[in-house]
């Protein structure tokens, strides 16, 4: 006699199940209901690359690259998950791998994400030349020009090129004067340059974003010092890197 399963496996209700929990940001729960999908599935592309993401967004970077990889093997022209799987080897610090990725992300549809990317493994190679280059090309992108800017100063400070961080940082306070990569950069050259007043004001401008950075205290006070007493404490560097 056949005997009725009352709790028979539906791949789709989990898939539905997972969707619906990963849209409320229960990426754990997520991750249970698509991996049980990709289980029952095992040769369905878009189980494994939901449960990447999955993966991917509780930080796991191991588990989502592997998943990704899976995913690659299965639809090696799925340009999302190579530059998925870029990203996270990037946070893995496996960054000659990821440059790979970038670069074969690069010629699909997200071009110019897989572009910052390479810019940003790139500048942590410490191929500054090649990182500006792409930097630069991105300028023209209002979806990635800020993000650009921003370790186009970095990079600048990085290789002590004052007039570069000058230039780069002003662009994008012209562009976003909220932007802390462009306070930091125009504090830093207002320091180097002995511009006290305008080093004490962009500190100022600092703390509104930050109140709790120790570093912009501690440089809005110096500046403040210089201006009153004179005094010649050194400044920390005010500038602690991009947006990676």
């Amino acid at each position: 006699m056949k005997i009725e399963t009352p709790f028979a496996f539906e791949p789709g209700q989990y898939a539905s199940r997972g969707a619906a929990e990963f849209s409320v940001g229960r990426f754990q729960d997520a991750a249970l209901s698509y991996s049980a999908v990709a289980t029952s599935r095992p040769e369905n592309p878009d189980a494994l690359y939901n449960l990447a993401l999955c993966f991917e967004r509780c930080e796991r970077w191991d588990a989502a690259a592997e998943a990704f990889e899976h995913v690659l093997r299965l639809d090696y022209a799925r340009a999302e998950a190579r530059l998925a799987l870029a990203g996270c080897l990037l946070h893995m610090r496996r960054v000659e791998e990821a440059l790979t990725h970038f670069d074969r992300a690069a010629v699909g549809p997200h071009r110019e994400a897989a572009l910052f990317g390479k810019a940003v493994t790139l500048q942590l190679l410490r191929r500054f030349e090649e990182a500006a280059e792409i930097y630069g090309g991105l300028l023209s992108s209002s979806a990635h020009a800020e993000e650009a800017l921003s370790n186009w100063i970095a990079l600048a400070i990085e290789t002590d090129d004052l007039e570069e961080v000058r230039q780069r940082a002003q662009r994008l306070f012209d562009r976003c004067p909220q932007s802390a990569a462009a306070l930091r950069g125009l504090a830093t050259v207002s320091f180097r340059d002995g511009d006290h007043n305008a080093a004490a004001f962009y500190c100022e401008k600092l703390l509104d974003l930050a109140p709790e950075s120790l570093e912009a205290w501690h440089n809005l006070r110096i500046a403040l010092g210089r201006i009153e007493f004179g005094l010649a404490q050194p400044a920390f560097t005010l500038y602690s890197g991009g947006k990676r």
